[in-house]
């Protein structure tokens, strides 16, 4: 009766997980739903529509301005004469009226501070772009990590109700033996406190696994539905190239904070040449037409104004403004080519520290899959014995704690190779959207 039992509970919880798998989101589903609803990808998205402006601000120092000016004027002349006598004669008042407009279309010639502010903004949109192309990475990464969470807490959840279970059935078979004489109270009191402790890190796994569901809502921007979980006996594949310098070379000169760390340099050159503009001369071109007319009195008169020419500066003395600027601009390169060298360091570490972790992720998952193995043995052989008298309930309980904390261990292992494998491509700067379809093939769809 009681294996008809656990067969038809095993039946309808196979019946209920399929349907549930056919009802899950996939990793490639639930990276979509961030695109469209994560926060921090919608300002990257707003700041690069913004740097992609600077190139055209920057052009319009060098092309031609027009402005047209005018105005309308309406007021009243009297004329006072003096005669031979002395005596003031005022001629009636007349009204006069007049109209002017002028535009003028002004030409740089050389304007060399404008010529390198033009150039800074075409570094600008590359800035915006590397920015922008990084935020990319940061998102593919952080929706990974947040799904591979959320099915590492099921998966201890998972674990943990199982231990709870098989503890249940070791505390009820120690009462039986010790209500019948054939064990001791101590048993009972051993099954009771392992099946206390299980209790406890159920709740924790089950708070741990709000939470980690809490944070995959925040990419998302909703409750995220039953996600795919990993495949049994997945393959994960090493690092392609397997040696570490192609990578750390690819993440010094292509990880995108090395690349805006060398577009801030070039920036920073470009700021010291446009402070230097200062004590250079400016020559612009220089056009007008106009015209202004007035009338009263019965008559009236005009003029026309057409002029072309050129227009020159020289700066001779601003208080040793223009001297303090470049001074500032290139202890400000100074500045930017160490940030430089800093995200360089910093990139080769990280490719470092990922490539190491996918390599030594693979060995444990390996050492962890055996070892699962041996501890499925180890349990059956300890049940076996306590049935037949030579093992102790203590016994049968840290083999059942055993196999459930190498079950739990080696599905975080697999977790965080997969994990280090997107964070290597990442720090080599090569890390794209398609990367996520292998992952992707891992899991039970």
């Amino acid at each position: 009766m009681r294996k008809t039992l656990i067969a038809a509970l095993m039946t309808s919880a196979c019946l209920s997980m399929t349907c549930a798998q056919a009802q899950a989101a996939d990793l490639i589903q639930v990276y979509q739903q961030a695109l469209a609803n994560d926060a921090q990808y919608a300002s990257a998205r707003a700041a690069l529509a913004a740097g992609m402006e600077r190139v055209p601000q920057g052009m319009a120092g060098l092309l031609p301005q027009i402005a047209a000016s005018g105005s309308n004027t309406v007021g009243n002349t009297e004329q006072i004469i003096q005669n031979q006598g002395g005596n003031k004669i005022t001629s009636p008042s007349v009204h006069v009226r007049t109209n002017s407009y002028n535009l003028t279309l002004s030409q740089p010639l050389f304007r060399w501070d404008r010529w390198e502010t033009y150039q800074q903004s075409k570094l600008a949109q590359a800035i915006a772009e590397a920015q922008f192309a990084q935020v990319q990475q940061d998102l593919i990464t952080r929706v990974a990590q947040a799904y591979f969470d959320v099915l590492s807490a099921e998966d201890n959840l998972g674990a943990t109700r199982s231990q709870k279970a098989a503890t249940t059935e070791q505390l009820a078979s120690a009462k039986r033996n010790f209500e019948v004489g054939t064990q001791t109270i101590t048993d009972t009191h051993e099954a009771q406190a392992a099946y206390d402790l299980v209790v406890a890190q159920e709740f924790a796994a089950i708070n741990d696994l709000a939470n980690k569901r809490s944070a995959l809502q925040t990419i998302i921007g909703e409750a995220p539905t039953t996600l795919s979980p990993m495949r049994t006996g997945v393959t994960i594949s090493a690092p392609e190239p397997a040696a570490i310098e192609p990578w750390v070379s690819s993440a010094e000169e292509q990880n995108f904070s090395v690349v805006t760390a060398q577009f801030n340099v070039e920036s920073a050159k470009r700021d010291i040449g446009r402070n230097r503009a200062g004590h250079y001369p400016t020559l612009d071109l220089i056009a007008n037409t106009g015209r202004t007319y007035s009338s009263g009195g019965g008559t009236g008169n005009g003029n026309n104004n057409n002029a072309i020419g050129v227009q020159w500066s020289v700066p001779i003395f601003s208080g040793f403004a223009v001297t303090s600027k470049v001074r500032e601009s290139i202890a400000l390169e100074n500045k930017a080519r160490n940030d430089l060298e800093s995200a360089r360091r910093n990139a080769s570490q990280g490719a470092r520290q990922a490539f190491l972790g996918v390599n030594s992720g693979l060995a444990q998952v390996k050492a962890l899959e055996a070892a699962e193995v041996s501890s499925k043995s180890a349990l059956e052989s300890n049940q076996l014995g306590y049935q037949v008298g030579v093992r102790i309930n203590i016994d049968v309980l840290n083999a059942q704690k055993q196999l459930f904390s190498t079950q739990k261990d080696l599905s975080k292992a697999r977790y965080d190779t997969i994990m280090n494998g997107l964070r290597l491509k990442a720090a080599a700067g090569t890390l794209k959207e398609t990367d996520l379809v292998p992952v992707n093939a891992l899991l039970d769809r």
